[in-house]
């Protein structure tokens, strides 16, 4: 296993350390943006599968660096995709995201439904599946598509809605809730992301699309609700409000995106880790390893502290 990671702001190497001295698995600092870098990489390693995560995917900063969101997500895809190609890959697997699919209020999203992105992120990752399923259309080359609900536990980095609420709640500090917080979102525990991810790996189809997801949903405001009850034994309503603190709200924020995930079903996958087991682990975890990042505090701002990232610098 060869784990190919640009380490951006949101990576840190300690997240790692269980596993790095393990005989089977190479650790490489690598730009999936850089294609001689990624050519060379196929020609030495002998590469046989892919799994394909890297992407800039965090919903807020894509409104405020979108060059960055389309270079990173959809010419880094190209350049990896076609390097899996050239390298005679046996399956590559591009891991997109149910918001590809925009937000609906009732209609469920199965994999045949229109691709209707609504913000720059999912726009990126949209274009990204195209160039991925061209080379299916064109050459057979065996790719598969994921697209996956929200996933949630340990290790991630605290700018996401999840690990940045209990951040704060350990800090005693306030919820930052953008807008009416009425958003749903739906929750899958990291360890049965893994098993679907596997699942594609051993018996997905190449050039199918499959929808990972959860009926598991949860608005914003509940999430906090529920993590300030978890964290702050806190009894009424009044108490519960102590803790939040509504902030402006996104550019776009949709309200929900139900996905139908028969197809996984059928190859014998489905979410197992109950939201009480997995949030209660999640928890415990952020209290002893937020500062697994040195820069962990600027992800607990309302709003992106843009400083934090690069310039990109185009050619």
């Amino acid at each position: 296993i060869i784990n190919l990671d640009k380490l951006d702001y949101c990576a840190s190497l300690k997240n790692l350390e269980t596993i790095s001295e393990k005989q089977n698995y190479k650790f490489i600092q690598g730009d999936i943006c850089e294609p001689h870098f990624i050519k060379l990489l196929f020609e030495t390693e002998k590469i046989d599968i892919v799994l394909h995560f890297a992407a800039q995917t965090h919903v807020d900063l894509s409104f405020w660096r979108t060059l960055e969101f389309t270079y990173v997500n959809v010419y880094g895809t190209h350049v990896l995709v076609t390097a899996a190609y050239e390298a005679s890959v046996e399956k590559f697997i591009y891991v997109s995201t149910d918001e590809v699919y925009g937000g609906s209020l009732d209609e469920e999203f199965d994999e045949a439904s229109p691709k209707r992105p609504t913000n720059p992120y999912a726009s990126s990752k949209a274009a990204a599946e195209c160039f991925v399923q061209s080379y299916w259309e064109r050459y057979q080359f065996p790719v598969v598509i994921t697209r996956s609900s929200n996933v949630y536990g340990p290790h991630q980095y605290p700018e996401k809605v999840i690990p940045k609420f209990i951040s704060l709640l350990h800090q005693n500090r306030k919820c930052c809730i953008h807008g009416s917080g009425l958003q749903r979102r739906n929750f899958l525990y990291a360890t049965d992301v893994v098993e679907a991810f596997l699942t594609v790996l051993k018996k997905g189809k190449p050039g199918e699309i499959y929808n990972i997801g959860t009926n598991f949903e949860m608005s914003i405001v509940q999430l906090a609700k529920e993590l300030i009850h978890l964290m702050k034994k806190t009894t009424s309503e009044s108490e519960m409000e102590h803790w939040v603190d509504y902030v402006k709200d996104r550019p776009t924020n949709d309200l929900r995106y139900p996905m139908n995930s028969e197809k996984m079903h059928n190859l014998g996958w489905r979410p197992k880790v109950p939201w009480k087991e997995g949030i209660k682990k999640t928890i415990e975890w952020y209290r002893d390893n937020f500062h697994n990042w040195k820069n962990a505090e600027k992800a607990l701002e309302p709003f992106p502290v843009t400083e934090l990232f690069a310039q990109l610098d185009v050619p």
